[in-house]
């Protein structure tokens, strides 16, 4: 990735990326009160592609199914804008303010209600691609509330409101509700989420 600044802050680029978003590849099997058994490969790919970030030390900050692409099986995790975690240069770093608010965790909009920021977690990280998952097989958000409804609004419904029920057939569906707990302690790992996906994808 590189970055540099200009007369209105600061910029970032990726290479372009191949491949299709979760959210797309999933398409054909989405349905909001029966959807089809998602694929357990590409669920493993979105995990899998966590791991860069993660083992260097990085929270992504903005996971979400269209920045979660799979080419020929190889997954990439694209749009690393927010990314917290290591150190940062003082002239490029920013507040983190949240992200797309339909994968937010309930610490993330809490913090960001409390405090107008909040700090990007590997643990909100599950949750966000446990949020993925879901919106991808069912088109429904992780909790429910309008679609016109304000940012405020809906991250007041993410802290004050339990996750809608998770319909998600096969075991894909049981790890979703372990990733989206309300404690973040209670959240699997992303390197526990790969290895019970890997049992799966056999």
């Amino acid at each position: 990735m590189h970055h540099g600044e200009w007369a209105e802050g600061t910029w970032n680029a990726q290479p372009w990326h191949p491949g299709a978003g979760l959210f797309d590849r999933w398409r054909p099997g989405r349905h909001p009160v029966e959807p089809a058994e998602p694929s357990p490969a590409d669920a493993l790919a979105g995990a899998v592609a966590l791991a860069a970030p993660h083992d260097a030390g990085w929270a992504h900050g903005d996971v979400q199914p269209n920045h979660l692409l799979v080419h020929d099986g190889r997954p990439v995790l694209i749009d690393l804008a927010l990314a917290h975690g290591r150190e940062i240069p003082p002239h490029v770093d920013f507040a983190y303010r949240g992200c797309l608010v339909h994968y937010e965790a309930p610490e993330i909009s809490h913090g960001i209600l409390t405090n107008s920021t909040a700090v990007p977690t590997k643990a909100a990280d599950v949750y966000a691609l446990a949020a993925s998952w879901f919106i991808s097989a069912t088109g429904w958000r992780h909790v429910s509330y309008p679609d016109d409804a304000e940012r405020e609004e809906r991250r007041r419904a993410i802290v004050q409101k339990p996750h809608r029920r998770i319909n998600v057939p096969g075991p894909l569906g049981r790890l979703i509700e372990q990733m989206m707990a309300r404690n973040p302690a209670d959240r699997p790992t992303r390197g526990e989420v790969c290895a019970e996906l890997r049992t799966w994808a056999q």
